[in-house]
């Protein structure tokens, strides 16, 4: 049996567990490779809580080689360019030759899409915005908070309004009676996981005294005035505006052909492969049809989540490492996923489906609770923990658990 090779593009949630899951499961003659820029691994779903100071910085992040099994290669070094026809990518450090590529290079945030929002806004959707957010909620004394969507597809559908009820929690502790808006293009929150789940994050924040403004797309910002312009809409004014900012695929996969011309790399949708042989693509940097359509004209997508990513990365590993050894790949990705909407005062809300379901995502709704803040403190522990015992009982924790609670949790 010839050496293979398997290179991972991107340390994120998708790259780790790749990479785990493929060190696991291939004998140790063949290398496992992951390529991230990054050295410090920050957990992106606790950056809210970094937000309102319920976190230190110190406590989401950790050496991104304590979250890796002995014997993978981690290359920190950025990526510079993919060869699909030699089987090459070129980082700043070396080249590495390849036998399969998996992609995990995620989504970048592109504030300078939308005049004016780089200048005028706070963001949670990065761990320095999240930082900077934090101090500026601290001393904020205005009127008028403004969340906002800026534009689709974007990560974490969940997150926008989870931030607007963390923000009005953290505010009103603070003695603060601002009003916190929430715009977003979309004609209800979360519209891919159907109306019964978009009627229920609506009560949500109206029992905060949230604001929900659907079909508001962002044209500009106008930061001397403090106002938002969105299309076919009177100005907006605000004194703190916090935006989801645009989201856009790496340009590595532009480049190399992969990506379409939104940015992104069409993959099968049970395989992850991608249109060049021996290459998959997971998580962030992927877009895949589901059923139902967002708009008439409109088909809807996979949601770029977290648990998918987890759970692509998984079905990729198990399908190399089955070619690898000369068997028929049999795993498949499923479509189900899960998501937890923090609500502040440690409560949080459950959903949780088969989003290929025909003839549209199927989603269950859990009543809200403090089990299921816990569950992603839990979550938060495994995952950040080193190798060892502790992350073994972790595990076996969130395991039993979600098992208990009729859900399904991927670890």
């Amino acid at each position: 049996m010839s050496v293979k090779t398997v290179v991972i593009l991107g340390g994120g949630i998708g790259g780790i567990v790749a990479a785990n899951e493929l060190r696991r499961c291939l004998p140790h003659e063949h290398r496992v490779v992951l390529v991230e820029k990054n050295r410090q691994h920050t957990f992106a779903p606790s950056y809210l809580w970094m937000m309102t100071g319920d976190r230190r910085p110190e406590q989401i992040s950790a050496p991104l080689d304590r979250l890796i099994r002995p014997g993978v290669q981690v290359t920190v070094a950025e990526a510079r360019g993919i060869d699909l026809a030699g089987r090459r990518v070129e980082t700043e450090a070396e080249h590495l030759d390849y036998d399969y590529l998996i992609v995990a290079l995620g989504a970048e945030l592109a504030p300078d899409a939308i005049p004016g929002l780089t200048e005028a806004s706070h963001t949670f959707y990065s761990f320095d915005g999240a930082q900077r957010l934090q101090e500026a909620l601290q001393t904020f004394e205005g009127k008028k908070v403004a969340v906002v969507v800026s534009a689709m597809p974007y990560k974490c559908p969940g997150a926008p309004h989870e931030g607007a009820m963390l923000i009005t929690d953290f505010l009103r502790k603070r003695g603060i009676s601002a009003d916190v808006h929430l715009f977003t293009p979309e004609a209800q929150p979360m519209p891919v996981a159907g109306p019964a789940l978009g009627n229920a994050v609506k009560q949500m924040l109206e029992a905060k005294g949230i604001g929900f403004h659907p079909l508001h797309k962002l044209s500009a910002v106008n930061p001397q005035s403090r106002e938002l312009v969105f299309e076919g809409k009177g100005p907006v004014r605000y004194d703190m505006l916090v935006a989801v900012p645009p989201h856009r695929g790496h340009h590595l996969l532009r480049q190399a052909g992969l990506a379409n011309e939104a940015g992104w790399v069409p993959v099968n949708r049970g395989t992850l492969a991608t249109s060049s042989e021996s290459v998959y693509a997971i998580g962030d940097a992927t877009t895949i049809a589901i059923p139902g359509r967002w708009k008439p004209d409109v088909p809807l997508a996979l949601p770029k989540a977290g648990v998918f990513a987890h759970a692509q990365a998984k079905v990729v590993a198990h399908r190399v490492a089955a070619e690898v050894a000369g068997a028929k790949p049999e795993d498949t990705f499923r479509g189900d996923g899960y998501c937890m909407l923090e609500a502040g005062g440690e409560m949080a809300g459950f959903a949780f489906g088969n989003f290929f379901a025909e003839p549209s995502p199927r989603i269950e709704l859990r009543q809200m609770g403090r089990v299921w803040h816990i569950g992603k403190v839990m979550f938060e522990r495994w995952w950040l923990a080193s190798f060892g015992p502790k992350r073994d009982v972790l595990g076996l924790s969130i395991l039993l658990g979600g098992k208990a609670l009729g859900i399904p949790v991927v670890l």
